[in-house]
């Protein structure tokens, strides 16, 4: 309680934070008006039958439930940063525009923005398109006229830069990245209900309190051991040597465990998923070939009754983009060039190329553990699902994503971290 009086007890911090609560309030009330012209009750029998889309919308914090205007919510957005990301490290000049500060990088998220809104469009017509056809037709009248389609598209697309103009105003005049805050809540918003739901299934079912129980303490556990791996570094040493009038100084270089972050898992479901959505279009086909191989995928690949053979190229992928994501992301050539052009070295290794080698070395062996952690806290709530069904629980619905909790852990510690340097500074102002 101290804690929270010295943060309302800082004006600038208070006035912060409450334009945060403001803006996530906008969202939540934006996340609950429905686009005109949709079947509710199609969409409520639609998500009633598919588990999948149920954990979908969970992550989407409703919005998807309820075909509001911030339907796809920051996912477009999302993926161009990625794509721009990925561009910097291919294109020479975006590379050059990268370094050059400040400017540079806002010249690159300027691109990103215009990028964003025609992924948000073709986006909107694929998840509309789908969401149909889940619902047999029903969801929307006449879907195939443009005068009908059309609309609903824009204002899809639109809810999303929405989005994305609320989330940078909250970066600027409130506390924390507000894209990272928006999605925080998203994934926030979704557990009420759920605890709600299985609440009331283990008052009037009481097979349903044990699955419960257990739900709750792996999803405590979790998060603690989600809190010690998104901390955990590799702390190499470094050396500096000393200067004319000043003496040598020792510092650490932090090599994160999960230095990828949510990235790796955000690519290998789309992956993953990739295949039974074309799947779906193709079962129907006239030819026994590809109607095979289509009914295979879907047997096998199906995120809604997962399998074997789902969760071993889960894992593979997360692992796989894991290697990938960070090998574009962190250049230990450049890093010891930083190094050595600042006078330091690390004990025991030659400055250059050897202390380069040695810090690939140290990546490569910290990714293989990042990749496989990242690996078990996708997979384990699907071993828990499998689980569940095999006890004859049943359906229990899990409160958090695997890929959710990294994302909620990460963003209240960034949060946290940048409240106590405002508290920090606050201190130092009553000197000056």
């Amino acid at each position: 309680m101290n804690y929270f009086r010295r943060i309302f007890q800082t004006p600038s911090l208070r006035k912060k934070i409450l334009f945060v609560i403001f803006a996530l309030t906008i969202f939540r009330v934006a996340a609950h008006i429905t686009v005109p012209g949709v079947d509710i009750t199609a969409l409520q029998n639609l998500f009633a039958e598919n588990e999948l889309l149920g954990a979908f919308s969970i992550l989407t914090g409703g919005s998807l439930e309820n075909f509001s205007i911030v339907l796809m919510g920051l996912t477009p957005y999302i993926n161009a940063s990625i794509i721009m990301q990925l561009m910097t490290v291919v294109i020479p000049k975006l590379e050059e525009l990268s370094k050059e500060g400040e400017q540079g990088r806002n010249k690159i998220n300027s691109w990103t923005r215009w990028l964003a809104f025609p992924l948000a469009f073709l986006q909107s017509y694929g998840m509309i398109l789908l969401l149909n056809k889940s619902a047999g037709g029903a969801l929307i009248p006449n879907i195939s006229d443009w005068s009908v389609i059309l609309p609903i598209m824009i204002t899809v697309s639109a809810g999303t830069m929405f989005l994305m103009w609320l989330g940078e105003i909250m970066t600027e005049k409130g506390i924390g990245n507000g894209i990272s805050l928006l999605i925080f809540a998203s994934i926030v918003a979704g557990i009420p209900p759920v605890l709600g739901q299985t609440l009331g299934i283990a008052q009037f079912d009481q097979s349903k309190l044990i699955p419960f129980v257990l739900v709750l303490a792996v999803t405590v556990a979790l998060t603690i051991i989600v809190v010690l791996v998104t901390e955990g570094a590799r702390q190499i040493p470094v050396n500096y040597g000393s200067r004319a009038g000043s003496r040598g100084a020792q510092s650490a270089l932090p090599i994160r465990v999960n230095q990828a972050g949510m990235i790796p898992i955000i690519f290998s479901v789309s992956l993953v998923t990739f295949p039974t959505i074309v799947a779906g279009f193709l079962k129907d086909s006239t030819n026994p070939a590809v109607k095979s191989t289509a009914e295979w995928i879907l047997e096998h690949l199906n995120g809604s009754t997962p399998g074997f053979f789902y969760v071993l190229l889960y894992v593979l992928f997360i692992v796989a983009f894991t290697y990938f994501y960070v090998s574009i992301t962190f250049d230990p050539v450049k890093v010891a060039e930083n190094i050595q052009k600042r006078g330091g070295f690390v004990p025991g290794i030659r400055p250059g190329r050897e202390t380069a080698e040695y810090l690939g070395k140290v990546s490569s062996r910290l990714n293989l553990w990042g990749g496989l952690f990242l690996s078990f806290v996708a997979v384990l709530p699907i071993l828990l699902t499998i689980f569940f069904s095999k006890q004859s629980f049943g359906s229990v619905p899990l409160l958090i994503s695997g890929a959710g909790l990294i994302i909620v852990v990460g963003v209240v510690l960034d949060l946290i971290r940048q409240i106590n340097t405002q508290l920090i500074m606050h201190d130092y102002d009553k000197f000056s």
